[in-house]
């Protein structure tokens, strides 16, 4: 690998900084010439269309190739993730209701959607998840079903463990070969924002004009996903390594979260997730499975989302909530939030299955929705960022307990010795 690295070093350098000054280099764009900046937003939707189409096969590759070469013995420490994951999910749903407790919001419900149809209970978006794992593979790799890929990847690594070590080698080099292309598609997210950036605040529909009208319900939604951030991750983290937690917090929210703001998308920022793992010095064995996983469950700023424009529209009905209610509804919006990557529209279309339980009838639910869709290059934004960061705090926090308990293991038996 170090061989093939030379003849890309023009690319190496600060990827943080590139894209910092892609990120400005669209906003004076976008206020100089929006005509320009409309025009730049093809480099963006290039970049995010070449993300996209190199994660399905990454996660595939990756996860087979983990599991076929995990040797016995070794710890893949998923199960503490996981739980880490639905706590965090949990956790945050919380956050929003007492957000919204404290700071009401109401909406103007005017306008509806008749051509979307979301599913109408929990069941349902559990039934969507199920069939999504056992989807034909590759319908699974074209339509970029992340559920189903984690499914036929581990049944497919299970299967190479007693395969023949040339086999194993084979399947680890085209990994390899995989992670190679996706590093350089990263390597051009300083452009490919550039256009993102520009595009997005030079159109007067979804620019950021467009949100002054919901200027209270985007504060309460941004600030319950800053808490979730910037207070629960770190809190989670510290519990778990016993360590300031703030480092590895922003490294993750500047690393992880600032790309996946601007691409808006979870399963494109999977190969930078990838990225900051190798750098923090993470198990691949571990990393691999957790990070598409975490894109599949781990919906923390989801379950924002839901819970508190749910909410929006149980106030303006002057609908009462009790303590016990707000409990439920947690619960609901987590399972929802889970859910979410397994519905078409992702956690907007989930809100009616939370209004429901209110009683809130469809036509109604759906103009929250439309909503959603107001606000949604600056919510989805925030929420993808909140979602994909928290992967890696997650994952890096659970390696590094391990790693602070087989030390200490490690010195325990030198002492005795």
């Amino acid at each position: 690998m170090s061989n093939i690295k030379k003849p890309f070093g023009f690319l190496r350098g600060s990827l943080v900084t590139q894209i910092l000054i892609g990120m400005f280099a669209g906003i004076i764009l976008a206020f100089v010439s929006p005509s320009g900046a409309q025009a730049a937003g093809l480099l963006g939707n290039l970049f995010v269309s070449a993300l996209k189409s190199v994660a399905p096969i990454l996660v595939f590759i990756l996860v087979a190739s983990s599991i076929a070469n995990h040797k016995k013995g070794q710890k893949t420490n998923m199960r503490p993730i996981v739980v880490l994951y639905l706590i965090g999910t949990f956790a945050a749903a919380l956050i929003a209701v007492l957000g919204s407790f404290l700071f009401p919001s109401k909406l103007l419900l005017a306008t509806t959607n008749a051509s979307l149809s979301p599913p109408g209970s929990v069941i349902e978006v559990l039934h969507a998840v199920l069939f999504k794992m056992v989807d034909n593979p590759i319908r699974a790799l074209m339509e970029a079903n992340y559920i189903g890929l984690l499914v036929w990847g581990i049944a497919l690594g299970v299967a190479l463990r007693h395969a023949s070590d040339t086999t194993k080698t084979v399947v680890s080099d085209l990994s390899y070969g995989i992670t190679f292309i996706v590093r350089l598609v990263i390597r051009f997210a300083p452009i490919g924002i550039f256009g993102l950036v520009s595009a997005t605040l030079s159109d007067p529909e979804t620019g950021f004009s467009a949100f002054r009208g919901y200027a209270h319900l985007l504060t309460v939604l941004i600030g319950c996903m800053a808490v979730v951030a910037l207070v629960l991750n770190p809190l989670i983290a510290f519990i778990i390594t016993r360590q300031n937690p703030y480092p590895l917090v922003f490294t993750c929210l500047r690393d992880s979260g600032i790309p996946a703001f601007f691409t808006r998308s979870s399963a494109a920022n999977i190969p930078v997730n990838m990225t900051l793992c190798k750098k923090l010095k993470l198990k691949e064995e571990t990393y691999s499975v957790a990070v598409p996983l975490g894109t599949a469950i781990n919906m923390a700023g989801a379950a924002v989302t839901i819970t508190v424009l749910t909410l929006a529209a149980v106030y303006t009905l002057d609908i009462a909530v009790d303590i016990p209610t707000a409990l439920l509804l947690s619960v609901i919006a987590s399972i929802c939030a889970c859910g979410a990557s397994g519905v078409a529209g992702g956690s907007l279309l989930l809100i009616p299955v939370a209004c429901s339980m209110f009683g809130i009838p469809n036509e109604i639910a759906m103009q929250v929705v439309a909503v959603g869709f107001i606000i949604g290059v600056l919510q989805d934004s925030v929420e993808t960022a909140i979602n994909s960061s928290t992967d890696v705090v997650f994952i890096a926090a659970v390696c590094k307990a391990e790693e602070q308990k087989e030390a200490a293991m490690a010195a325990s038996a030198i002492k005795e010795s």
